[in-house]
């Protein structure tokens, strides 16, 4: 009778965790998505802060609640180190905000958040004109872009 028992506790607990797992992989493909991008996205400003004379800028963007959009499609920024600090109140539907410059060299991506708050740092952005937009899915062919201006 013990090893009965023990043989259907055995059963149970890999149901489990087969169960458990499957839940895990679509998470870690989200974050291996979120976290690919950031290549020269984050990370010391300290060092090459002091070139541009230490000048940062703080800018808001937020997703738009109701449709796949931003709630801009146009910021402006000072150049030196850019933080964009984005919102997606949205609880069902995840974005990220990821910046590039002319001629598709992306500079970083933030994580994806749903009913959340996150922040991208750029170091050291120079004047010009670069694009912003969410890496979720098709979103940006969506139009959910938008342009940044570094003056």
């Amino acid at each position: 009778m013990i090893k009965v028992v023990t043989f259907g506790l055995a059963a149970v607990a890999s149901v489990a965790l087969v169960a458990c797992g499957g839940g895990g992989s679509s998470s870690t493909s989200s974050t291996t998505s979120a976290a690919a991008p950031p290549a020269g996205g984050g990370g010391g400003g300290g060092g090459s802060s002091s070139a541009s004379g230490g000048t940062s800028s703080t800018v808001k963007l937020a997703a738009d609640p109701s449709q796949i959009a931003f709630d801009t499609t146009s910021l402006s920024a000072k150049a030196g180190n850019v933080t964009i600090d984005f919102n997606n109140p949205n609880d069902a539907l995840g974005h990220d905000v990821c910046v590039e410059a002319q001629g598709a060299n992306e500079l970083g991506c933030s994580k994806v958040v749903t009913g959340s708050s996150t922040a991208l740092d750029l170091s050291n952005l120079k004047p010009g004109t670069y694009t912003f937009f969410c890496s979720v899915d098709s979103h940006r062919q969506a139009g959910m872009e938008g342009t940044l201006k570094v003056q």
